[in-house]
């Protein structure tokens, strides 16, 4: 049974959609049609390997551009059948030149794609670096037959067409034209007894668990590059790699710029007008002792060496920086009201000299409103 229909109607997708929309539908309906769920029924294998068909070239941006712009046209191969190569756009080029230049090529087995994994942490997981236990879906070469497409005990056999080479070529007027094969498609060889498992893909889609050491000191944007655990590679071909990118939450007391920590500190305006010592909370655990001099004001950063977040991979910690904001008293009692009415009157009495900076702005004031109305 032969199915030709719009790839992203075939996928149950809109012309926009991105690619993991596109993901999502195909292993929806993958599933859906699998052959292992629909024994016998032709038209669900065939379904099958047509959505597999659409999604082989919508996942692949180069393939996805060519195909919005022709069509299936964009893949069929000219003068030696209807076959389809799924070569990109930026391919044709060579191909038209590439034997006429001495350039030809073979395809062979493709390396499996990267994957990307966003992991969302907490600045205290940053500190001290966690242990993340991370579940993906992703293709893994098929066991049974380890990846070869073939049934176990079999083998594919070079193709008859293009002698194993994947390419064809044929003259047009003065060229010589390399094409992939229309037979094997680019593959170089003929599966005639596919894997039950993979039905002759050499890949499987899988759940799979991964255990990953995340170190202390990561940041936002930070990438964790995790070798060959991406997409298996096509007919046994290496896989791909998985890319892990840090995102960390955003924290109730402190703010993060590279190992520096910030944070504010209320601080009673006796403290600052007497002098005193606060403590403050630190992500180690364990708190840090500020000594604040009589007459601090408020916006004073005290810095505490070696309290920030740790150097990622390296040694060492950066610095906590603490702001101080004065907090002025509310719900007053009696005697603390008079207290300072009392101190409000004596201030007076000292001619600002206990608040230098606002007896001056507000000298200066004065003085510049006394200019606009002379």
């Amino acid at each position: 049974m032969s199915i030709d229909i719009d790839y992203y109607d075939l996928l149950e997708a809109t012309r926009d959609a991105d690619g993991t929309v596109l993901k999502a539908n195909y292993r929806r309906l993958a599933m859906q049609f699998h052959p292992d769920k629909n024994p016998g029924d032709a038209a669900a294998e065939a379904r099958f390997k047509a959505i597999s068909e659409a999604y082989d070239v919508l996942k692949d941006p180069q393939k996805r551009a060519a195909y919005d712009q022709y069509g299936k046209a964009a893949f069929q191969q000219g003068g030696g059948g209807g076959g389809q190569g799924f070569e990109g756009f930026s391919d044709i080029f060579e191909n038209i030149f590439g034997e006429f230049m001495g350039r030809g090529r073979n395809r062979g087995p493709q390396r499996g794609a990267d994957l990307r994994y966003d992991l969302e942490m907490t600045l205290e997981e940053a500190f001290e670096g966690k242990d993340a236990a991370l579940t993906i879906d992703v293709s893994v070469t098929c066991e049974p037959c380890t990846g070869s497409g073939a049934k176990p005990g079999t083998s594919a056999k070079p193709c008859g067409t293009c002698n194993g080479q994947g390419r064809v070529h044929m003259r047009q007027g003065l060229f010589m034209v390399e094409r992939a094969c229309p037979t094997c498609r680019g593959a170089g060889r003929i599966i005639s007894d596919p894997c039950d498992d993979c039905h002759g893909a050499g890949r499987v889609e899988r759940e799979k668990s991964l255990s990953v050491k995340i170190p202390a000191g990561v940041d936002e944007g930070t990438r964790i590059r995790l070798a060959n655990e991406g997409e298996a590679g096509e007919r046994g071909a290496p896989p791909g790699d998985l890319y892990i990118f840090v995102h960390l939450k955003s924290h109730r007391l402190f703010k993060r710029e590279g190992t520096t920590l910030f944070a504010q500190a209320p601080v009673s305006i006796t403290t600052v007008a007497l002098g005193g010592e606060i403590e403050v909370p630190c992500l180690d655990k364990a708190g840090a002792t500020i000594k604040v001099p009589a007459g601090t004001q408020t916006g004073k950063q005290f810095r505490v060496r070696g309290r920030g977040m740790p150097v990622l991979n390296g040694h060492g910690f950066g610095d906590l920086v603490i702001q101080v904001d004065v907090e002025t008293p509310v719900k007053l009692t009696a005697r603390q009201r008079e207290l300072l009415e009392e101190f409000q009157a004596l201030e007076g009495k000292e001619g600002g000299k206990n608040t230098p900076n606002s007896t001056g702005f507000f000298s200066k004031l004065k003085d510049a409103w006394n200019e606009l109305t002379d």
